[in-house]
């Protein structure tokens, strides 16, 4: 683990004040590095959620007049170990945002933000990992500024509480996450023009869970005032659970740890939390993906489907779409045999669910697909977790009245297994060709240049299209909208980037796959 500093007060007026800029909570000091600077661990909150404040809504900043360094991440959140974004170590004070720009003499002082959620299901990640340092991204788009933030995740972040005997002050516990994104966005809003952005353009970009995130912080009441726009990879409103499940898995963990009370469980550490939740729950112990906002009528609707066919985001333009493999990565980082228990466990589960019909259209979709014994689960699971909700979510955002620029991502790894899995276009969009978990080899520089540039094009305009002059190979990129007729999407293949109609990339299974996106997806 790499050592984790702490931002300290500047008490002695010895700072860089070109590198200073004054929020409502402090000043904060950055570091230049060639031409970008970062802003890191800036708190969004008034008060960290630890002590008695664990399991409460994130409280709101206080005014403070203090000079404060901001060299050094804060900690990622309280999670099982494993993840890259544990790398400075993890703790329950950890709402901080990171802050991104490039350093120009011409610099419009009115710069489109992309505010970057994190995936992880719901369980583990954080603004630390090294994939989402921007500064590669800001030496070749200058013309945006980034922001990279925390939220709490698993057990501190999604957990039901008002059920229990004196869970009536724990009314938000299930969504504790949502709320922290929440408010980094409203302190973006707040004082992001202090840095140069734009707070009437700002874009929420995510991945995995951070894309269901975004999906689902526009059904939030009051939310539209912090972002116009959403560019969701692989992530979609079916990242949701019911009340019932999310109470099943406190239940569990309770009596884990033989507690009856909320009072029993501020009692025990961090540590010991996590000690329980893991090998239960634990997205690296066991593929848990049981942690995740729940449709709980309060901060969420009941049927999100249902909200966004009614036009809840109508106004919110959305860049979105699915890799062509996606849980070819989560089978790669198994051996086969766990990977078959789990996919076998969850197919029951899930069968279970259905109608004598939809069972039998299940069946059918998996006994048509040759090859491999793990394939038909694999593809099962792509469709039911990413790639089905994503066609779905253009589908509903579209009849009402809402824009949809969707794409299809087919580039594969050179990985064992993986092929166009599920978090492989990370390092493209963040230009880490260096970080090859999922890529495992360097793709074509131009594809991944032209990829970045249909994001930020998008986060400026609203529109992904790129003319000849804009593009990086000088041809142009037209991106059209997704329509219910022609349902067309862009195609990100490496050496040929087009347009298609989904009948003629087949990217879900109308009849047989489709309708799952009704059972959400735990």
């Amino acid at each position: 683990m790499e050592q984790y500093i702490k931002n300290q007060p500047i008490t002695d007026g010895n700072y860089d004040k070109s590198l200073a800029v004054k929020c409502i909570n402090g000043t904060f000091v950055g570091k230049k590095v060639e031409n970008i600077i970062s802003y890191k661990g800036i708190p969004f909150v008034g008060q960290q959620p630890v002590g008695n404040l664990r399991w409460k809504a994130p409280v709101d900043v206080t005014p403070s007049d203090g000079v404060y360094e901001a060299y050094y991440y804060g900690k990622a959140p309280i999670q099982e170990v494993g993840d890259p974004a544990t790398r400075f170590g993890t703790s329950e004070d950890c709402l901080y945002l990171n802050v991104w720009q490039a350093d120009e003499p011409t610099a419009s002082k009115n710069k489109p933000v992309i505010v970057w959620i994190y995936g992880g299901a719901f369980d583990v990640g954080g603004a630390t990992d090294p994939t989402y340092d921007c500064t590669n991204f800001l030496k070749e788009n200058p013309d945006v500024i980034v922001v990279t933030v925390n939220y709490r995740i698993n057990i501190l972040g999604f957990f039901h509480l008002s059920h229990l005997p004196d869970g009536k002050d724990y009314q938000d516990s299930q969504n504790l996450g949502l709320l922290d994104q929440l408010k980094a966005l409203k302190w973006v809003h707040e004082n992001i023009a202090a840095f140069g952005g734009d707070p009437d353009n700002v874009t929420i970009w995510g991945e995995s869970a951070g894309a269901g995130s975004c999906t689902l912080l526009p059904l939030i009441r009051g939310s539209h005032q912090y972002f116009k726009r959403v560019i969701a990879q692989s992530g979609a409103p079916a990242q949701t659970r019911s009340a019932e499940q999310a109470i099943a898995v406190t239940n569990k963990v309770m009596e884990t740890l033989g507690c009856k009370t909320v009072a029993d469980l501020l009692k025990v550490s961090a540590e010991d939390l996590m000690k329980a939740w893991a090998p239960m729950f634990g997205l690296y112990n066991v593929l848990g993906v049981r942690t995740m906002p729940e449709r709980d009528g309060k901060y969420l609707p009941l049927n999100p489907w249902e909200a966004y066919a009614n036009g809840a985001a109508k106004d919110i333009e959305f860049l979105q779409g699915c890799n062509k493999d996606e849980m070819n990565t989560f089978m790669a980082a198994m051996d086969l045999e766990t990977w078959n228990a789990w996919s076998a466990g969850r197919t029951a589960e899930k069968l279970a669910q259905l109608t004598d019909k939809e069972k039998a259209l299940v069946e059918s979709y998996l006994n048509d697909i040759k090859g491999e014994s793990y394939e038909s689960t694999v593809k099962l699971f792509s469709q039911i977790m990413f790639i089905a909700p994503q066609i779905r979510l253009s589908d509903e955002q579209v009849k009402a009245g809402g824009k949809s620029y969707t794409y299809y991502y087919r580039v594969e790894s050179s990985q064992p297994y993986i092929k166009a899995g599920h978090a492989s276009e990370l390092p493209v969009v963040f230009a880490h060709p260096e970080i090859d978990e999922f890529t495992g080899r360097a793709y074509d520089e131009t594809f991944c240049k032209t990829m970045r540039k249909m994001w930020v094009q998008f986060a400026k305009t609203g529109n992904p299209s790129l003319s000849a002059a804009e593009s990086p190979d000088g041809k142009a990129k037209e991106w059209p909208l997704y329509d219910l007729k022609d349902k067309k999407v862009m195609v990100l293949d490496e050496f040929d980037i087009h347009p298609a109609k989904e009948s003629e990339v087949k990217i879900v299974d109308w009849d047989r796959t489709y309708f799952l996106t009704n059972y959400y997806m735990p």
